[in-house]
């Protein structure tokens, strides 16, 4: 990359706090532009862990856990777009942002169709953390407020403290984004959950992302809930979801 792509590190804040750091994995194959996004996150509550290709950038957004990514586009060995392809695929509830130095349309709506936003290289540090920012302020589902916690759904007992779904001496555990969106469906049983209310509610705004996001879910929820006949999830065209059950 052009050394004129990196803006000068005086804009780098001083202000370091040592609290609440969240964890960030980039994956940026310019050596000048990695050292220098993750020297300024570092001074602005990140831990951040860089790699600098596709496919290693994938395996470690597999076995390990992190708040949010941020992805160039162009990599070696697996691109940007697939390396999100494949993290939308096997571990939606990872949010994260591209990079590009790409100035065609189509690149940047295929970003945003992909990930929740993006970054035009050159870009200011200051707006890489307001961006990261805002992706991480989605509002969550206030358990301590719920009347219920624990639902029959037909011939299952969720139990949405404890994070799992049984079904006779059969258990499966489920993630925080799982609960969320079933206490939802359970809480509209047999009545339509809006597609906007649910992504709000869980993922702080109803763009695509989030909403390709959701049908992933959607589509897990369907499977772990399979084995009885009188539980459907249905789509409701251009509406949401309704969690049916029969009695």
């Amino acid at each position: 990359m052009n050394p004129s792509q990196v803006l000068p590190l005086e804009s780098i804040s001083q202000n370091t706090h040592k609290v609440n750091k969240r964890t960030l994995l980039l994956v940026e194959d310019d050596e000048n532009l990695g050292f220098v996004v993750k020297d300024y996150l570092e001074h602005n509550n990140y831990t951040v862990h860089w790699v600098k290709d596709g496919q290693a950038g994938l395996k470690m957004a597999l076995e390990s856990t992190f708040d949010i990514a941020v992805f160039d586009i162009m990599l070696p060995k697996l691109g940007g777009f697939e390396l999100a392809e494949e993290v939308i695929e096997s571990k939606p509830e990872l949010p994260f942002l591209f990079l590009t130095a790409k100035s065609m349309i189509n690149d940047k709506v295929k970003g945003l169709q992909l990930g929740r936003d993006y970054l035009t290289k050159p870009f200011e540090f200051e707006e890489l953390k307001l961006r990261l920012e805002n992706i991480l302020k989605a509002p969550k589902l206030q358990f301590n407020k719920l009347e219920e916690t624990e639902f029959t759904i037909g011939k299952y007992h969720f139990d949405s403290i404890n994070q799992y779904l049984s079904f006779g001496n059969k258990t499966q555990k489920l993630t925080k984004k799982e609960v969320d969106l079933l206490i939802l469906l359970c809480l509209h049983k047999n009545d339509v959950l809006s597609r906007t209310q649910a992504l709000n509610s869980i993922w702080g705004n109803d763009d695509y992302f989030n909403g390709r996001s959701m049908d992933v879910f959607i589509s897990r929820l369907r499977k772990y809930l399979r084995m009885d006949e009188n539980i459907q999830i249905l789509n409701i065209h251009g509406i949401g979801f309704k969690l049916a059950v029969k009695s």
